[in-house]
């Protein structure tokens, strides 16, 4: 079968700022702009904090509205860790209604292994990392959905006693638009069990001798079937993965840091050398060696969209040239597969 969507997943910088502009959002803008009129159905940006890239994203899916119709915005991921739960909820919410409905919102935990670094700045916890981004998923769950949060114990200009009080606004569809990023097997099947989307990536945090991708694949099903068990349907995954189309000697020079960067990862599988975490490949050279490669994916056969993974610290025009090639050359052949 294979994925009936397709989407991108951007590094989308705030820098470049001259006075009250950013060169770095309007690049994001350009990117989205031009994704939309070759026909991708969302696009995907990495939410980052203390770095170079969104922080913030609903402000900028917002502004991205007025520029475009149709494409899908979310996030990959918003590490819930770092949040306000409750304020989260309502930002999604309020973002949701002003873009017609087209926000999608994915969350992960956060970085568990930098919360000495991260803590400090968004505030220290009192119980184990897991437990404290558990509890703040459920309470960003609740709140989205519009379950009640407290109930008032005494009249108050807000509301009279005995009153159950939701967030607000209540964005009715959005809760079925919510996915959560899985590195691991138990998290992908914790993540069906909520019922949420999967968002499964170029990387997973676990090597077995299953391989990358029939690792992702038994993801995909363990997730299914959770997901079956506590809603009876079968969930949304996305999977992503780098495609670099090599179609001009330029190509071969742009993308020299991604190629051998991904020789090394993978000559270092199953070797002393090699780190606690599995990558899949980069798949590169023509379209018809793409489109087979692609094709022989068998987590990518399981999923419901393909995300064409971006790179980052490369020039925006890279990233534009990798969408626009993708599309023209690549997509057309998969999609004939």
């Amino acid at each position: 079968m294979g994925p009936s969507r397709v989407g991108f997943l951007a590094f989308v910088e705030h820098t470049g700022v001259d006075g009250t502009r950013s060169a770095g959002l309007e690049e994001g803008f350009r990117l989205y702009e031009l994704a939309e009129r070759l026909g991708y159905g969302a696009g995907w940006v990495r939410t980052r904090h203390l770095e170079a890239y969104l922080s913030a994203p609903f402000p900028f899916f917002a502004a991205l509205a007025q520029r475009t119709e149709r494409i899908a915005f979310g996030t990959s991921v918003i590490p819930i860790r770092y949040e306000n739960p409750v304020r989260l909820a309502e930002e999604a919410a309020t973002t949701d209604l002003l873009t017609g409905g087209r926000l999608h919102i994915g969350l992960s935990g956060g970085y568990a292994d930098g919360e000495a670094l991260f803590g400090p700045v968004f505030g220290p916890i009192d119980r184990p990392f897991d437990e404290e981004v558990d509890a703040r998923l459920r309470r960003f769950l609740a709140a989205v959905r519009g379950e009640t949060l407290v109930v008032t114990e005494t009249d108050s200009p807000v509301a009279p006693a005995g009153t159950a009080l939701t967030a607000l606004p209540l964005s009715p569809t959005l809760p079925g638009r919510i996915s959560y990023g899985a590195g691991r097997v138990a998290t992908a099947v914790r993540t069906g069990e909520l019922g949420l989307g999967l968002q499964l990536s170029t990387l997973a945090t676990e090597v077995t001798d299953l391989g990358f991708e029939g690792y992702q694949a038994k993801q995909i099903e363990e997730y299914r079937a959770a997901h079956r068990a506590a809603t009876g349907g079968d969930g949304s995954v996305s999977v992503g993965r780098m495609i670099l189309p090599l179609l001009r000697g330029s190509d071969n020079e742009d993308y020299a840091f991604l190629i051998e960067r991904d020789r090394k990862r993978q000559a270092a599988r199953g070797t002393p050398d090699a780190p606690p975490i599995d990558f899949g490949i980069v798949h590169k050279g023509s379209p018809e060696e793409i489109v087979e490669s692609l094709r022989a994916d068998v987590a990518l056969a399981a999923a419901d969209e393909l995300v064409v993974v971006l790179p980052f610290g490369h020039d925006p025009a890279v990233s534009r040239r990798i969408v626009e090639t993708v599309a023209e050359t690549v997509l057309p052949a998969l999609r004939g597969a």
